[in-house]
């Protein structure tokens, strides 16, 4: 690795060492566990945490269903994506619940689906759905319609079949944006899918062991079930846009 390479990660290390330390005095200058804990306390909470069988549960449960309302809005949002590019028709009358979806509160929505659903179980995979479904449909319509409009008609004129066309011409162009999106999306679905547990309290899950730790004043366990749900989130950001990206490296690496 190059000095400067290395000489900026350890820079990268001191600057959150730096607010980690800052954090443990503020902690200690304000003497009080139940209103701040410091990451000493926290890592100590995170743990006896990770001892538990319940916490691997309450992780994987979390996470499976609010995958689920994932890539369930990633799939439909993209179809409804092309529709709303293909029909102008379907377009406007769509427009006015993509709207919608995207101005009510996470908390109208989650009350709203302990309605409708008759109770909190599938609370987190709703809202995750409700919160990514518009960003993946926008997105959607506005890849499609940066597609090279040379290319599709010089597609018409030679007659390509419509899935080389797809594949060759509408995928290339909806890609990169595709993966902006998911660069926030699944961020957004996992926090809102939590604070959506926050508010139902499910048993088993991250949002209804926060509620717990809320209420029994554990503010080490809040912090530690915090960095849990940002760490997750990360990590699997990450995932998702490891294989775009490998694919077009690939894809560029034979082009040469």
């Amino acid at each position: 690795m190059p000095l400067w390479s290395r000489i900026k990660r350890s820079y990268k290390y001191l600057i959150v060492l730096f607010w980690l330390i800052l954090w443990q005095l503020a902690a200690e200058a304000m003497d009080n566990t139940i209103v701040l804990v410091g990451p000493v306390d926290t890592a100590a909470a995170l743990l006896v945490l990770v001892r538990e069988k319940y916490f691997w549960l309450s992780v994987g449960n979390t996470f499976i269903k609010i995958l689920l309302g994932f890539f369930s809005a990633c799939i439909l949002g993209t179809a409804t994506g092309f529709a709303a590019y293909k029909s102008r028709i379907f377009k406007e009358f769509s427009a006015p619940i993509i709207s919608l979806m995207k101005s009510i509160p996470v908390a109208s929505f989650a009350v709203l689906a302990i309605i409708w659903l008759g109770g909190s179980e599938r609370l987190s995979s709703f809202v995750s759905f409700v919160v990514v479904y518009p960003m993946v449909c926008v997105s959607t319509v506005s890849g499609l319609e940066s597609t090279d409009k040379k290319l599709l008609e010089m597609s018409e004129i030679f007659e390509v079949p419509p899935i080389k066309k797809l594949i060759y011409i509408y995928v290339p162009a909806l890609l990169p944006y595709l993966i902006n999106c998911t660069k926030t999306a699944f961020s957004m679905s996992w926090k809102s899918g939590v604070a959506a547990e926050l508010i139902g309290q499910p048993v088993g899950t991250i949002g209804g062991n926060l509620y717990q730790a809320k209420i029994f004043l554990d503010t080490a366990s809040l912090f530690a079930w915090t960095f849990v749900i940002i760490l997750i989130s990360s990590l699997f950001e990450k995932a998702m846009l490891y294989l775009p990206e490998r694919v077009n490296s690939h894809g560029g690496s034979e082009d040469k």
